[in-house]
């Protein structure tokens, strides 16, 4: 691999790191936010949640800005969203002005998790897209756990602690921001979008530098066919789409109903739940986050090596096994097996879910729908996201916690059958041949 790929890959996947440091910076100042603007709790809720708002938005709108201006003008701004939004929080005077900062970073999410995939997935070379794509849900990871640390050594500096945890991310910003104006532009999206042979073919030379002439000319001529074709046969709800947009719901569908999001946000709770003192409960938490990281990066070596549909496999079976004992556990009161559960379907869903997701959803659309069907992906991800961390809380009050383990066990099952029916598998195959596989099964 060259190295310039990699500095690529590794600067758009950076947008991921922005995207767990801001996901997670706002916990060390919930509190004092709270009580410094005294919030009713309504307002307290809706102030914490307006970042996720605009998150599902810009997930929702994130194809229009990644298609008509392109992929690196795209990236440059979410980092310039992201600084905007960090400034302005650390500096807010009143609860309104808060939450429009949130929400602009939120923004910034929800484009990144459409357009940083994909324009690793359009510029990596087959034999390595899924580490390189992959790379963006390592960076979440690290992202989160960095915000952690972050928070904690600015925790004791005053009264306005809070501030400088917010403000601190303008630093990984600016510096994203600033790396970014290195990136070439995607060449699918010159090629296909800007019918800019020429650059698409000069982009490709930097990728493919030991690739002759003829062979970029080859590539160049077969990117612009398929381009031209997907164009001419319909827009992106159409029955030619069929199976790519299926595959697009229903592997961001099982992501969020494995119940990840609510065990992430709420693992104190649920630690708390087996009889662990509060203090204790919290270094449970922090063990899952590293328990996530680690297990990312196994996830990231295998995926390029056994395939997207094998970790899907092993993700599946690890959840069954986790979710079921958990349920058992909380059924028959043997709760000291529960936090070793909990790390193994954490460990579960980082070598699986966790590391293919946004890798599949940035490889099974046509070049001229990429964007769209990131945008799909990405949006369904983010909606049952928002419902399970708003009906997470009710559900183990009004159920027992042995129910809803069974239930998000059960729903894994279905995950199992789905994987052996439906996915295919997409390890070292050139988008373009992906392409014409789903369209012909569609």
């Amino acid at each position: 691999m060259k190295i310039r790929l990699f500095i690529w890959s590794l600067t758009a996947s950076l947008a991921g790191f922005l995207f767990g440091f801001d996901t997670v910076v706002i916990s060390g100042a919930e509190q004092t936010i709270q009580d410094l603007w005294n919030l009713s709790p309504a307002i307290h809720g809706l102030t914490m949640s307006m970042a996720l708002w605009g998150t599902v938005l810009g997930s929702l709108v994130g194809a229009w800005p990644t298609d008509r201006f392109g992929r690196k003008k795209t990236l440059l701004w979410i980092g310039v969203l992201y600084f905007v939004s960090a400034i302005w929080s650390g500096l807010a005077a009143d609860v309104g002005s808060f939450m429009a900062a949130r929400f602009i970073g939120g923004l910034g999410v929800g484009i990144s998790t459409v357009v940083a995939p994909l324009f690793i997935s359009e510029i990596a070379p087959a034999q390595y897209r899924g580490r390189l794509a992959g790379m963006f849900q390592f960076n979440i990871v690290f992202g989160i756990l960095i915000a952690f640390v972050s928070n904690t050594l600015l925790g004791g500096i005053g009264e306005d602690a809070w501030r400088w945890m917010l403000g601190a991310e303008a630093i990984p910003a600016l510096i994203y921001s600033l790396m970014c104006l290195s990136l070439p532009e995607s060449p699918r999206w010159l090629i296909g979008r800007k019918g800019d042979l020429a650059g698409g073919a000069a982009v490709l030379r930097l990728i493919e530098p030991e690739a002759t002439a003829a062979e970029i000319e080859t590539k160049v001529k077969k990117i612009a066919a398929v381009s031209h074709e997907s164009g001419s046969t319909g827009g992106f709800w159409s029955k030619r789409l069929k199976t790519p947009i299926l595959l697009a719901f229903f592997i961001a569908f099982f992501n969020q109903l494995s119940g990840i999001n609510a065990i992430l946000y709420f693992a104190p709770r649920i630690f708390e739940l087996t009889g662990l003192e509060e203090k204790a409960a919290l270094l449970q938490s922090v063990g899952i986050g590293i328990t996530n990281l680690i297990f990312t990066f196994v996830g990231l070596w295998l995926i390029d090596r056994l395939g997207r549909r094998t970790l899907l496999y092993i993700g599946s079976f690890g959840y069954i096994v986790s979710l079921g004992l958990c349920s058992w556990a909380f059924q028959t009161e043997n709760y000291a097996i529960v936090p070793a559960c909990i790390f193994a379907f954490i460990a579960a869903h980082a070598v699986g879910q966790g590391a293919v997701i946004w890798v599949f959803i940035s490889e099974i659309f046509p070049n001229r729908h990429r964007a769209e069907g990131q945008s799909l992906g990405s949006f369904t991800h983010w909606f049952f996201a928002a419902l399970l961390t708003v009906f997470f809380p009710s559900m183990v009050t009004a159920f027992s916690p042995g129910y809803v383990f069974l239930f998000f066990c059960f729903m894994m099952v279905l995950q199992l059958i789905w994987v052996k029916i439906m996915v295919p598998e997409t390890k070292g195959h050139p988008l373009e041949q992906i392409e014409h596989e789903l369209s012909a099964s569609s």
